[in-house]
């Protein structure tokens, strides 16, 4: 391939080329681009407009280097126009497919929320994964995974503590005010929530940690709400 040609989308095969690490990965970790009527660079996240587009890794840090690089309209051959806000219009809508996940699942009965509610669950096994408010407390954050660690010893799964929300962003999708706690219970709507939460962690550039096990370090567990938080 020329210098050219490697940027050009390739539907030939499953996996995609990044227009900034050149490596080709899966579709699902990556976002593709297209190019609206009058030439400007938007995301397509369900992968269904039309036209050619360009591929890069689902992180803020890929894209914000293409916008650094100019590398969309290298990967669109110049006819392209790629805002300033690319990165923050792609988290605004990884974020609001996050937040209609969540109503979804809901809606299908299979969210649990609040501090006591969600214990509970965690006792009775079947959570498929922990929701926590990125602005929630430390505290608050502590005895979930408290909890959870609990049930781990007892026999139970460990499962991922999802912090990719807000308060204000859970409860609108649970119809409630300033959600903080939440549990996911397995079931089709929730493992496609899940994995919308974690797109939106990806993007951020971290990944959810896992309730320990026995035999964890107290000084790690400590350490881990902060990591749970952090950007």
């Amino acid at each position: 391939m020329n210098g050219t040609e490697d940027y050009e989308e390739d539907e030939r095969g499953p996996e995609r080329l990044c227009i900034v690490t050149r490596l080709r990965k899966a579709p699902d970790e990556m976002i593709r681009f297209v190019r609206a009527p009058d030439g400007t660079v938007i995301p397509d996240l369900k992968r269904r407009l039309p036209g050619r587009g360009v591929w890069v890794t689902a992180d803020r840090a890929s894209v914000e280097d293409a916008l650094r690089r100019k590398l969309f309209a290298r990967g669109f051959k110049g006819d392209a126009k790629a805002p300033p806000t690319l990165a923050d219009e792609t988290e605004t809508l990884l974020v609001r497919a996050a937040r209609e996940f969540v109503s979804l699942a809901n809606k299908a009965g299979l969210v649990v929320s609040g501090f006591a509610k969600v214990e509970a669950a965690i006792g009775k096994g079947g959570v498929l994964a922990l929701i926590q408010a990125r602005d929630g407390a430390e505290d608050g954050l502590r005895k979930m995974m408290a909890a959870a660690r609990r049930h781990l010893r007892e026999g139970g799964r460990a499962v991922p503590i999802l912090g990719a929300l807000d308060s204000e962003d859970l409860g609108l999708a649970l119809g409630r005010p300033h959600v903080i706690h939440a549990a996911l219970l397995d079931g089709p709507a929730s493992r496609a929530c899940a994995e919308r939460l974690q797109a939106v962690q990806r993007w951020r550039g971290r990944e959810e940690p896992e309730a320990s096990g026995p035999g964890t370090d107290p000084a790690q567990e400590d350490d881990q709400p902060a990591r749970i938080r952090a950007e």
